[in-house]
């Protein structure tokens, strides 16, 4: 048992203290004494207190914003990127994902429900409340730790709005936080009115996912502009606030709806809703976004696009595409999107069903093989093993990674992009099947290189047409030897292996022979000046100066072949491909306002006749399944590349250009049958395309037809001489001329003694 403390006084002591005045006067002289003895210790010891408090309160109040700080905050806003039709297509930020609103555009429920919740004397107080702040500091301090916050609206904005809060704060820069809240939120008070806070707070505040401020968190929640949102969701809003992860409404939907019904007794408490109100909202569904595909938006590759755009464009006007709040509007028609994203899904869905028949891997063991090495290799897994040769081995032979190395390289890819091509603006673009998905992988419309094949054509014949041929002029459609640079001999033949006679420049366009147009570039068309053209109208990619371009072996991107489409739509005029119109900052002040550049590249003459024999690829030659979907005047021309790698279609029609690349990532993988050609493989697409945008009404077709200029004449000719027509011809057909280039006369029919005795026909 533990010995018992014996008292400091025994109890005749303290009976005399408290009975004999002497005895006590002589006790405090005692006492007395000893405070004279050590005095200068106590003052020592207070003053020392007093100079520490006078130091911490100057460390306190260095670290406080500046009046010009409180009058002027800068917080961080995302730059937005809109469409030319006014909606919004993604966004940039880097932490925080915040768009600000004004007060008068923030429901008066959003406001009710934050009061109600957060600070029900808010618009009593100056800021703080000092007792409760005093008793929280206490706690903590006899706590040791932080245990109490007490903070007001006021105090809670003077947090975010400037960051004093640390991840790794020790309890004295805790403490000292508070206090700097205490001070600025103080400073708030007097600086701005409660409105003014309210709107600072509500556009600071932390929602979750990234998210900042009231107009981002109706967004990303509820798929909403914030002045839409209903009083539920503001309630629920504002119920998110107390733990933006514990009470995501979406993963936590219970807890979420139970803090969301403590804001509507809150409210009722408080006077701001009537009882019937809160109870008619908690019986109506919240219906949330899914966000599968809103956080990409409808055009994530042409977003992407705008950004690497934007990063160069930093650096020359010296912002922060992140931080800054920018507005920057495209070009982009999100109406054009849509139709773009429909008429790829429809396509694929389509073309993948067909090539996952045909297509065995099999008979693919070497490539596969390949594949699956590469991929591994690739793999997290072994770029962060220590043992990769193990790595290796066990992804090798596990079936479930050989599988998804199959159905990933097996999956049909596209690039899709439309143009106008009297502005340059770029109008939709689908840079690959995953745009539901798509973050920063491959853009197949500006990052790819591939051959083009046929679709490389138009512009060999366009230098033929320029040089003053006709489209009746004649080339053999016979085998032809080329001997290369290198020395080696290269013998092209048709696709489907068929010779034999003459063929005009027209007829031979329109059903891609490739003999007359290898002839056209040996001949009449030098490869000089085609490389020359393709150039001017607008291919950047290097072309190199051989025979073999005329059948498109020179390696270009969808967009740039597009673009120079778009030349034959303009009038023979190019415009640079362009997507961004113009940029402002926060304060709707203009950063940089583009105008495109205009240039004629070709005459209007040879342009239009270029068209009108691409008419004809649609009408009756290879592009012609794109007459099953649509029926308004368009021109172009399919392309397609060896073992049926790459399939292309490039067209126009007078309001837009588009251009349809489909294949394979790996081009080991290819679609190898015939099915692969540009006219069945890619010219679809771009007949649903068009299909769907001019049957939408609110999309304007300002000009439904190829306009003929002064300098093109019709007439008909010879349908054997190929000249122009007289009237003893017993076969006569339409055709079009450049004026400066007219054709002579027939001179075989030139009396009635030379006609068949057959009967003549006329088309």
């Amino acid at each position: 048992m533990a010995e018992k403390k014996k008292p400091k006084y025994s109890s005749e002591e303290m009976k005399k203290y408290f009975n004999d005045p002497v005895y006590r006067e002589e006790l405090l002289k005692r006492s007395r004494g000893f405070f004279k003895k050590y005095r200068y210790y106590f003052f020592g010891a207070a003053g020392v207190f007093v100079l520490l408090m006078a130091v911490y309160y100057q460390y306190i109040i260095s670290g406080l914003p500046s009046l010009e700080e409180l009058e002027n905050p800068k917080p961080e806003l995302a730059t937005k990127v809109y469409s030319i039709d006014g909606e919004v297509l993604g966004t940039f930020y880097s932490t925080k994902n915040r768009s600000y609103v004004t007060y008068n555009q923030i429901p008066q429920s959003v406001i009710d429900a934050l009061i109600s919740t957060e600070d029900k004397n808010f618009y009593s107080h100056w800021g703080v409340t000092p007792w409760r702040f005093i008793r929280a500091m206490v706690k903590n301090l006899l706590a040791l730790r932080l245990k109490e916050g007490a903070s007001t609206i006021t105090q809670q904005l003077a947090r975010n709005l400037y960051g004093f809060q640390q991840a790794d704060e020790s309890t004295f820069d805790k403490a000292t936080r508070k206090f700097r809240e205490f001070f600025t939120s103080v400073e708030i008070e007097k600086n701005f009115t409660k409105k003014e806070i309210i709107e600072m707070y509500l556009n600071e505040i932390y929602f979750g996912r990234s998210v900042y401020g009231i107009s981002a968190a109706a967004g990303i929640y509820f798929g909403k502009q914030v002045e839409e949102l209903t009083l539920g969701e503001s309630a629920m809003l504002i119920a998110i606030l107390n733990g933006p992860a514990f009470y995501d409404p979406q993963r936590h939907p219970e807890r979420s709806l139970a803090r969301r019904d403590l804001v509507l007794v809150l409210m009722v408490q408080e006077g701001r809703l009537s009882q019937e109100q809160a109870d008619k909202v908690k019986t109506e569904p919240l219906i949330y976004t899914t966000n599968e595909e809103a956080p990409l938006g409808l055009a994530p590759h042409f977003v992407e696009y705008i950004r690497q755009q934007m990063r160069d464009k930093a650096e020359k006007y010296g912002f922060n595409i992140y931080k800054e709040g920018l507005s920057i509007y495209t070009t982009l028609d999100s109406r054009m999107q849509t139709y773009a994203n429909r008429a790829v899904d429809e396509h694929l869905a389509e073309k993948q069903e067909q090539f996952n028949k045909i297509w065995n891997w099999n008979k693919k063991e070497a490539v596969l093989e390949r594949l699956v090495d590469r991929s591994a290799r690739q793999s997290q897994q072994f770029k962060r093993s220590n043992n990769k040769d193990s790595i290796l081995v066990a992804l090798k032979n596990n079936p479930l990674f050989i599988d998804s190395v199959q159905q990933l390289s097996q999956s049909i890819e596209v690039g899709f992009v439309a143009i106008d091509p009297k502005t340059g603006g770029i109008r939709a673009m689908v840079g690959g099947r995953n745009y539901r998905t798509f973050r920063y992988g491959l853009n197949h419309v500006t990052q790819i290189r591939r051959q083009p094949g046929s679709s490389f054509k138009p512009f060999v014949y366009t230098v033929a047409i320029d040089n003053g041929y006709p489209p009746t002029y004649e080339l053999l459609n016979q085998p032809v030897t080329v001997e290369m640079a290198d020395g080696t001999r290269w013998t092209p033949g048709n696709f489907e292996g068929d010779v034999g006679g003459k063929s005009t420049l027209r007829n031979a366009l329109t059903h891609s022979l490739n003999l007359v147009t290898v002839r056209a570039i040996m001949e009449i068309a030098p490869k000089e000046e085609v490389v020359e053209y393709a150039k001017r109208m607008g291919i950047k990619s290097p072309i190199p100066p051989y025979e073999s371009i005329a059948l498109g072996t020179a390696q270009v991107t969808p967009l740039e072949m597009t673009s120079a489409f778009g030349v034959f739509a303009n009038e023979g005029v190019l415009v640079e491909p362009n997507s961004i119109l113009k940029i402002e900052d926060k304060d709707g002040n203009i950063i940089e306002e583009n105008i495109p550049e205009k240039k004629e590249v070709l005459s209007k003459e040879t342009a239009y006749i270029m068209t009108n024999m691409m008419e004809d690829v649609i009408n009756i030659g290879s592009g012609l399944r794109i007459r099953n979907y649509f029926h308004y005047p368009a021109g172009g021309k399919t392309g397609t590349t060896q073992d049926y790698a790459d399939a292309w279609f490039v067209g126009f029609t007078p309001q837009l250009a588009a251009g349809v690349w489909v294949g394979f990532d790996d081009q080991s993988v290819n679609f190898n049958s015939a099915d692969g050609q540009g006219g069945r493989a890619a010219a679809p697409l771009f007949g649903r395309f068009m299909k769907y945008v001019y049957e939408d009404k609110t999309i304007p077709v300002t000009q439904p037809y190829f306009r003929i200029p002064n300098g093109v004449e019709r007439d008909t000719i010879c349908a054997e001489t190929k000249k122009l027509a007289t009237e003893f011809c017993p076969v006569k057909i339409t055709e079009i001329f450049n004026s400066k280039y007219p054709p002579s006369h027939c001179d075989i029919h030139l009396s009635s003694d030379s006609l068949d005795t057959g009967n003549p026909s006329e088309f």
